[in-house]
């Protein structure tokens, strides 16, 4: 476990940034460090793709667009749009939004033709599909893999970063199990080090969608000083929604689904007295 190959886990990392407050010079310093640290890909905002995609020239660092980001409410025709725009202008994936109303709704045939349309669009870039696990059920995250398989994605993906909670390991194993062996599983939202990462690894994932890749390579550099005992789950985990500060912005019946999920928690009797 702790012979890590560091290129590797390089591979597994797209290289993120999408704050709204982010201009040319932050971008270009994500290309940049992209290059140096070897990440598969930088994952920016539409506006940014041709920019990162003439920073990147020379390397085999790819560019990663979001669409329909971060909501996920933009009519279906508006996201083909503006995938089709991010492949013409460098964009080698495209990372969408469902529209998670739909899936709670139990719309599932306007959310299979949505999928559907953003990876016609998009051809032949490939196309990862965010659930934003963080507003749905097991039983909903099992049925939007469904219809991200058979709509043509190449990937699912937890979440955008920017809902209640990010990537929770449990989640991760239920979309592996969904999906099987030949659909990548992108864990995105709070994966911020390495030992964030190694779990996720483990639950299942082989992308990491993360602004810390680079604390991350440095974490996996100190592995082989650390003790056995570091690599045993953490307790409580800190991806672990009911500890998330924003649980306020989860509909109450979730609130209840993920805090009822939570109280039944393996770990809970030993470690109570980190939920009192």
């Amino acid at each position: 476990m702790k012979n890590i190959d560091l290129s590797k886990i390089a591979k597994m990392i797209d290289h993120t940034e999408l704050k709204a407050s982010s201009g040319e010079k932050k971008i270009k310093q994500l290309c940049n460090e992209a290059k140096q640290f070897g990440f598969i890909s930088v994952c920016v905002n539409p506006a940014y793709v041709k920019y990162s995609k003439e920073q990147l020239e020379g390397s085999d660092v790819i560019v990663c667009s979001v669409i329909g980001f971060p909501l996920g409410m933009n009519t279906s025709e508006i996201k083909a749009s503006e995938a089709r725009k991010a492949v013409e202008e460098g964009a080698s994936e495209i990372d969408m939004v469902i529209n998670v109303g739909a899936v709670r709704d139990g719309r599932f045939d306007y959310v299979l033709e949505d999928i559907k349309q953003v990876v016609q669009a998009s051809s032949p870039a490939h196309v990862k599909v965010i659930l934003e696990t963080c507003y749905l059920t097991d039983a909903e995250i099992i049925k939007a893999c469904e219809l991200a398989v058979e709509a043509g994605a190449h990937f699912v993906k937890t979440s955008t970063g920017f809902g209640a909670f990010g990537a929770f390991e449990h989640h991760v194993k239920i979309m592996r199990e969904t999906v099987g062996p030949d659909i990548g599983v992108k864990a995105s939202g709070g994966v911020s080090n390495f030992k964030d990462a190694l779990r996720m690894i483990n639950a299942g994932a082989t992308r990491l969608g993360t602004s810390a890749g680079i604390v991350i390579l440095e974490g996996a550099k100190l592995l082989k000083y650390a003790p056995d005992a570091w690599l045993e789950p953490e307790i409580p985990c800190h991806l672990c929604p009911a500890r998330s500060a924003t649980m306020s912005k989860l509909p109450k019946a979730l609130y209840q689904y993920y805090n009822k999920m939570c109280l039944k928690c393996e770990h809970r009797d030993k470690y109570n007295k980190f939920y009192d």
